[in-house]
């Protein structure tokens, strides 16, 4: 009998649904989306969290990651006693850390963030179950925080499936898994307080905020929808003290599964690249042209030999939209010019000199180094 994505298992015809299916007969029925049921989310919950896993990484850290940080004025013999208990030269200790991550196939694919698995040594998972397995890293992405590990069973595992992130609005219901603190599995639910969120934390942001609670530990765990799909992953919280405070971030689940996608392939992500410095375009300016408000993104410098060199785009330029994908603020560009295939020819449209021209443009492959 072939495994059945875990969301599929919810009670009532979604449960009817899985049911025929593994019994060989194909049928469709309609499910409504699932508001908030009187008894809570316990059959969403006990459908879908044998499939959220906890993380334990053991890394070593060197001499100076090892070496203490002592508060000013620290009693000169005291400092000495705490010194002796160090270890001395290049000796090095291991660091710990904790996270959590959501297996996407019965062989044992499993998401998590590239934070929670960054440096590893050793990489042990712990199932729903309590059985623990090693895991090896197949591949990361730092710029999306993304990373795929896979893990080793002579079972069949449980999994989940990834929902459509795109269709989230603020106000829809959410329910994150996790591991905080190392608790183990812990449910929190809460509403998308905002999407397509920047937090500058890298050039690609585009967060699912959530009021869902998420701590230390959380990272790398599912946030999902009321049918039991993921529609992202825990990945940052604003906090003055490290605890919940309501505001927590999720990597979309469109963009896990583009880089997952990437990772499975060797490892590594392919990115493509224009060649450009780019700026936002100055209210001044969205004025002096009619707009409403400022769009697009204003080059200010080009690279020497690069596609957008060769294609003709200069200092000065404001492109508008890329490959079709209309560019109204800095980062839909960076997305954008990311997402299309190295060596694939891309249509640009920009404002040159006041007028609207198209270019093509043979995108290129950004350098590793340069992520």
């Amino acid at each position: 009998m072939t495994s059945t994505p875990l969301h599929r298992r919810l009670a009532g015809s979604a449960a009817l649904v899985a049911a025929l299916a593994a019994s060989g007969v194909s049928m469709t029925v309609a499910t409504p989306a699932l508001a908030v049921p009187a008894g809570g989310y316990g059959d969403l919950v006990e459908a879908v969290s044998p499939a959220v896993v906890f993380i334990e990484v053991t890394a070593k850290a060197g001499p100076a990651d090892a070496r203490p940080q002592f508060p000013e004025g620290m009693p000169e013999e005291l400092r000495r006693q705490f010194e002796k208990m160090m270890p001395q030269g290049s000796e090095q200790m291991p660091r710990q850390g904790l996270g959590s991550g959501f297996i996407i196939s019965e062989d044992g694919k499993i998401v998590t963030n590239n934070h929670v698995v960054d440096g590893a040594d050793t990489v042990k998972v712990t199932l729903a179950d309590g059985r623990t397995l090693m895991a090896k890293v197949l591949g990361s992405d730092p710029l999306t925080d993304v990373a795929l590990i896979q893990v080793t069973s002579d079972e069949k595992l449980p999994f989940i499936t990834f929902g459509d992130s795109s269709s989230m609005r603020p106000g829809d219901e959410v329910v994150a898994v996790g591991n905080p603190f190392g608790l183990g599995g812990t449910v929190t639910a809460g509403i998308v307080s905002a999407t397509s969120r920047d937090i500058n934390s890298g050039p690609y942001d585009d967060f699912i905020q959530t009021d869902a609670a998420i701590n230390r530990g959380n990272s790398g765990g599912p946030l999902f929808n009321n049918e039991g799909a993921v529609i992202g992953m825990n990945t940052a919280i604003f906090s003055p003290d490290g605890g919940s405070v309501g505001i927590g971030f999720a990597v979309p689940s469109d963009l896990i599964q583009t880089i997952v996608a990437d990772l499975s392939d060797d490892g590594s992500i392919t990115r493509g690249w224009l060649g450009v410095q780019i700026k936002p375009m100055p209210e001044e300016i969205a004025q002096v042209l009619g707009y409403d408000r400022p769009k697009g993104a204003v080059i200010e410098m080009v690279s020497p030999d690069s596609p957008a060199a060769r294609a003709g785009l200069v200092k000065g330029d404001i492109i508008l939209s890329f490959n079709g994908a209309e560019i109204t603020e800095v980062r839909d560009l960076t997305r954008a010019v990311a997402a299309t295939d190295p060596e694939a020819t891309a249509p640009v449209t920009i404002l040159h000199k006041g007028a609207e021209k198209t270019l093509d443009v043979t995108v290129g492959t950004l350098a590793k180094q340069d992520a």
